[in-house]
């Protein structure tokens, strides 16, 4: 606090010192309005720490008008101040019309475009930089390193490597750390590693750079050893450390590396720190520790998107959770939190996975309300959710509203048709995502032999199944031979169906034998019933719907005694069959229900 004071008192000073040179002055004299250039450098420095771009401008324009806007120094103090701020076509302008120019005004033009992830041109101007004969420093190599590594480009970052090679930079910390950095994120972690082990000296920016590589190609395992070998060797990890083993943990669904890092965290007085308790938020929500999630969340005195997003989306994962999901989205609003679009996506698919259709029409009007244009995502949530909460219609209305599309928009309306017996619609819609362009994947293929097969569309689903290997190179896995299978079986092909099944390159699971056994329920095949029982009888064991199905096919064939030892077995075994049951929802406080036996 007292540091802000200072720099505030300072700041005033010279502000007044600027305004009392400015209009002090005698009627008769001509306006006094020239400072020197070391004065408008500390202004506009303080501009900076005080993230006060107005004062900046009036400064710059101040600059134009007495003369010192060839100045070099000065210059290339408003390319740093411009950048700051994300201006970076002002600063761009200002370095343009610089009749000269030394490294710091090259590496300041650069590094802020490489900031403002504006990579490929920093690029450029540091190749211009090259043809105009002017050498790079460290600070310009570390920059331009940056830029390669927001482009993930490692080829133009091995080029670059070769000319700090020439250069003689190779063992500068700030290039080297820039280095481990390119090649960690672009996921060569063999050399990010040997450059880290042949590097003299390391400090936290060196050591993050490839523990947050590890993290992000999803080797926890070596995350976690290199944060232990850090802390061993005393250096203190900061946020980005914190984050990055975060991340690891939770990826490795580990719920005690989780509660250890918390610890740490709370250790190193990083306890308050809000980015750092969205993604501890996250990593117990994804580790199977929501109770400890939620109390984090409840204890935070300061809540933000990030928090509120992670606590939001845990739930959303676990069915369990879904009306304290929809009670947090409430208490949202209640406080005039920002909703962006994660947020209205994930509510969305609360509602599609509990059926909820009209509180999803209630989150689709405050969609409309607070992001009049939002993005594909939330688009996919929509037809999601509509389409599991049967209102085809407004799926169907909601996918063609969408102004962009990708796959997954396409195959979320497939895949809703499929569901509710319309096999012929996601047949032609998807001919038309073949005609727009678009290459469907083995999610889509999916959803249309599920379409198939629901629909008794058997000569359809075998020239999809067909296209999926021939025409786009996808190989079927099991659950495209289940629904080949289930299509085969539904439609009396019992033979065609055990055939695949002995063909296929895939075990047969107990999805696969499932369709075959509930197939000959229907035809009375009752040897490839008994076939099909064998393998589900032995996989499955503890399923008591196969016991029930076969003494069913036993029954209709009149083999009472088959199937008599079959309802024996049940009892053996000590299986009942789990009753179906539906969820609805009601207003009705008094209705009755039956109880179950």
């Amino acid at each position: 606090m007292r540091g802000v004071l200072t720099k505030k008192f300072r700041y005033n000073l010279l502000q007044f010192t600027f305004l009392k040179q400015r209009f002090h002055h005698s009627p008769c004299e001509p306006e006094l309005t020239h400072l020197s250039s070391s004065l408008y450098m500390k202004i506009l420095q303080l501009c900076i720490e005080t993230e006060d771009l107005k004062q900046g401008c009036l400064i710059h324009s101040h600059i134009i008008r007495n003369g010192f806007d060839s100045n070099l120094h000065l210059s290339t103090k408003l390319i740093i101040f411009y950048v700051k701020f994300g201006e970076t076509i002002n600063a761009r302008k200002v370095f343009d019309r610089m009749p000269e120019r030394n490294v710091v005004s090259w590496t300041a033009q650069i590094s802020g475009y490489a900031k403002n992830g504006h990579y490929q041109d920093a690029l450029l101007v540091f190749s211009q930089m090259g043809r105009a004969g002017v050498r790079a420093n460290q600070f310009t190599y570390g920059s331009v390193l940056r830029a390669c590594t927001g482009l993930r480009c490692l080829e133009r970052g091995m080029q670059i490597h070769g000319c700090i090679q020439k250069n003689r930079f190779i063992g500068n910390l700030f290039v080297q750390s820039a280095l481990v950095d390119l090649h960690s994120k672009c996921g060569n972690m063999e050399d990010a590693r040997y450059l880290f082990e042949t590097m003299s000296e390391r400090d936290v920016v060196s050591w993050n750079a490839v523990i947050g590589g590890y993290a992000a190609q999803d080797f926890n395992d070596d995350s976690f050893r290199m944060f232990y070998s850090m802390m061993g060797e005393g250096v203190t990890p900061d946020c980005f450390t914190l984050g990055s083993v975060l991340k690891a943990s939770s990826r490795a669904n580990n719920l005690i590396k989780v509660c250890q890092i918390h610890g740490i965290i709370i250790q190193l007085g990083f306890g308050s720190h809000i980015d750092l308790n969205g993604s501890l938020i996250d990593a117990y929500a994804k580790s199977e520790g929501m109770k400890s999630a939620s109390a984090l969340y409840k204890s935070m005195l300061k809540k933000d998107v990030i928090s509120f997003t992670a606590i939001m989306t845990g739930y959303a994962r676990k069915c369990s959770y879904s009306r304290e999901a929809l009670d947090l989205f409430k208490d949202m609003q209640h406080i005039f939190m920002e909703i962006d679009d994660v947020t209205f996506c994930t509510m969305l698919n609360v509602c599609a996975d509990i059926a909820s259709l009209s509180i999803g029409r209630q989150i689709h009007a405050l969609a409309i309300k607070y992001k009049p244009s939002y993005d594909v995502a939330t688009g996919n949530a929509l037809v999601d959710m509509y389409a599991k909460s049967g209102e085809i219609e407004d799926a169907t209305r909601a996918f063609y509203e969408m102004k962009e599309k990708n796959v997954i928009s396409w195959t979320s309306l497939i895949t809703g048709y499929g569901k509710h017996g319309y096999g012929h619609e996601a047949i032609a819609l998807y001919k038309k995502m073949e005609y727009e362009g678009l290459k469907p994947n083995d999610i889509t293929f999916l959803s249309l032999l599920f379409a198939c097969s629901h629909s008794g569309l058997t000569g359809e689903g075998w020239e999809c199944f067909n296209n999926m290997i021939t025409k786009y190179n996808i190989l079927p896995r099991a659950e495209h031979y289940s629904c080949m299978i289930d299509l085969f079986a539904r439609g009396g092909q019992l033979e065609e169906a055990y055939n695949m099944i002995c063909k296929m390159n895939i075990k047969p699971n107990s999805s696969l034998w499932g369709a075959i056994l509930g197939a000959c329920s229907i035809y009375g095949h009752m040897s490839l019933g008994e076939v099909a029982a064998t393998h589900l009888l032995r996989m499955d064991p503890e399923n008591s719907a196969n016991y029930v199905v076969l003494a069913g096919i036993y029954a209709a064939s009149g083999s009472w005694d088959k199937a008599c030892r079959m309802r024996n077995l049940m009892e053996y075994r000590s299986l009942k069959k789990i009753p179906g049951y539906s969820i609805i929802q009601s207003t009705n406080k008094n209705m009755r229900r039956l109880q179950p036996n």
